[in-house]
């Protein structure tokens, strides 16, 4: 199953029809907010009862975050073995947890103001939580998943690095920082739930490439030791680190530039194009 939300309406996403979920169900579902998350394995089983003809074609330039305003928005700093060596720092013991305030997500095609020269990007496979998760083992994690999607942690570094100690929200959080999309694609649909392959390109250059099988920390450990401090609602969603490849990490340091458009993607679930402004 594929989640998008078309004209801020949600809608299963099948090819080029798609199913508009409220209207489908006389009302049954919300067209918006929290609702499908928090009944995902109901609305799960309905969406299987809806015959193909039910479907419609759709605005794909219509497409906004599948998660418009989550109530929590977590990430996951030096989560890919890669980025920690490139980033000179080693392993990490334990999820280096911070967070992004939701004023910061946006669609997949939505443009992304610049407000310095300092911007970096950072492509990441995103976790949708679909059932709360309060103190879940590890071995339980992925039953509180609703599915994955794309996303870009993108960060202003000045701010993010100034001061006696890190500003990770602040330097994360610009309005825009946080592209997802375009669609939250059930475990099921995906070849190797496991084994991913994530990157992203400035236009025609590649700036990252590799694979979610780099994750030092999975989703179903990131799941249990979140949620052994904090409640995960449903609608929550993680950033889960990104690979290697990142202009601050390079010699010398490469920021995003105004004018371009930077295309993120992962195998199976999709891209976002961001025009950067």
């Amino acid at each position: 199953m594929r989640i998008s939300s078309v004209n801020n309406r949600f809608h299963v996403i099948d090819g080029d029809v798609a199913l508009d979920i409220e209207h489908a169900g006389n009302g049954r579902f919300a067209a918006s907010g929290f609702d499908i998350y928090e009944r995902w394995n109901e609305l799960t089983d309905w969406v299987h009862s809806i015959p193909a003809d039910n479907y419609r074609p759709f605005d794909r330039a219509a497409i906004g975050a599948p998660v418009a305003m989550p109530r929590q928005v977590f990430a996951i700093g030096l989560n890919y073995r890669d980025h920690a060596a490139e980033s000179g720092l080693d392993e990490p013991d334990a999820p280096l947890v911070f967070t992004k305030f939701p004023t910061c997500i946006t669609g997949p095609t939505a443009p992304i103001a610049l407000p310095s020269d300092n911007v970096d990007w950072e492509v990441e496979l995103v976790a949708v939580i679909g059932k709360r998760a309060e103190r879940v083992p590890e071995d339980h994690g992925w039953d509180h998943i609703a599915g994955l999607t794309v996303g870009q942690d993108i960060s202003e570094r000045a701010i993010q690095l100034a001061g006696p100690a890190p500003q990770f929200g602040l330097g994360k959080s610009f309005p825009g920082f946080g592209p997802i999309g375009p669609a939250v694609v059930s475990i099921d649909e995906l070849p190797n739930v496991d084994d991913l392959e994530i990157g992203c390109s400035l236009d025609d250059e590649v700036l990252q490439k590799g694979r979610t099988s780099d994750l030092i920390f999975s989703i179903p450990e990131l799941v249990a030791r979140i949620s052994a401090i904090c409640p995960l609602l449903p609608g929550d969603i993680i950033f889960t680190g990104t690979p290697a490849g990142v202009g601050g990490a390079r010699t010398p340091k490469r920021f995003l530039p105004r004018g371009g458009t930077l295309v993120s993607y992962i195998e199976g679930i999709g891209e976002l194009r961001n025009p950067l402004i």
